[in-house]
């Protein structure tokens, strides 16, 4: 391998195949389940995940890697040959993920040229970034042009969350601006957006149905939109929404996935997240 490599955090939602087929470098965080602690895809699948959380009705959290992890995937990158290295990650507000990403490019400084981005962005909006990176660097493109395309994609990210509960993400201490869910979380279904990288309210709906007609709204709204993904946590009604936007992205042109342990953590059982680009 040569060129520009890209590495990335398991926050990303990309699968294996996705990231394997790209030569993209993932740098898994922790999840904790009491006294249990877990690495994120290499001990913990995003399926064990999820049915651990609902037979131990715990509610996990999430740590950031060690520097040492993400050195380790930066001096595996130059040793294939690589020229240098664009590291995307969680947004900066919502973890430390990409402080240790930045901590380690200092380490390796004079070795491998890295550059760390901060996409202020989760899971499909910063795997969209990761693989439009991957992409680029593919077809040649050098350092510069491929941190110039992720921070042009940055500020035209939107996600929007449905989530079936605010416990996760209240407990989390991720939730930001929502706060004021808090005092009806019991009698809404509540909609997030990450604005800026941060959790902010954006919506809440007395029944699941009407959140999701919502979010469809929403994407309805915004006219055509490029690179829509559509991501879930073993959402039962995933193909419900599925069929609500069809009219507009059938499914063959959405890309779709699922939420990991990372995200999952804070988004809590049966969220669905959209993901899309504004051109």
């Amino acid at each position: 391998m040569t060129g520009v490599h890209i590495v990335t955090d398991s926050s990303c939602d990309l699968n294996e195949i996705e990231t394997t087929t790209n030569s993209i470098g993932v740098v898994p965080l922790s999840i904790r389940f009491g006294d249990e602690e877990f690495i994120d895809r290499e001990e913990l699948s995003a399926d064990a995940f999820y049915a651990k959380m609902a037979s131990t009705g715990l509610l996990p959290e999430t740590a950031a890697p060690s520097p040492g992890r993400f050195e380790q995937a930066f001096r595996g990158a130059a040793a294939v040959g690589a020229n240098a290295v664009v590291c995307i990650n969680l947004s900066g507000e919502l973890s430390a993920t990409v402080q240790s990403a930045r901590n380690a490019a200092t380490a390796v400084a004079g070795d491998i040229d890295v550059r760390v981005i901060d996409s202020r962005s989760l899971t499909g909006g910063l795997g969209t970034m990761v693989l439009e990176a991957a992409a680029a660097a593919r077809n040649g493109a050098d350092v510069d042009a491929v941190v110039a395309l992720v921070e042009s994609m940055i500020p035209r990210t939107e996600i929007y969350g449905g989530l079936d509960t605010l416990e996760n993400l209240k407990k989390g201490g991720r939730i930001g601006s929502a706060k004021a869910l808090l005092g009806s979380m019991l009698s809404v279904k509540p909609i997030i957006h990450i604005a800026d990288g941060a959790v902010e309210e954006a919506g809440k709906q007395r029944t699941r149905k009407r959140a999701l007609e919502w979010m469809r709204d929403q994407l309805f709204a915004e006219g055509t939109v490029e690179k829509l993904s559509i991501l879930h946590g073993q959402a039962p009604d995933i193909d419900a929404f599925l069929d609500m936007i069809s009219e507009r992205y059938p499914r063959e042109q959405i890309r779709l996935g699922t939420i990991g342990a990372v995200i999952g953590t804070h988004g809590g059982p049966g969220v669905i997240g959209m993901c899309y680009l504004r051109p």
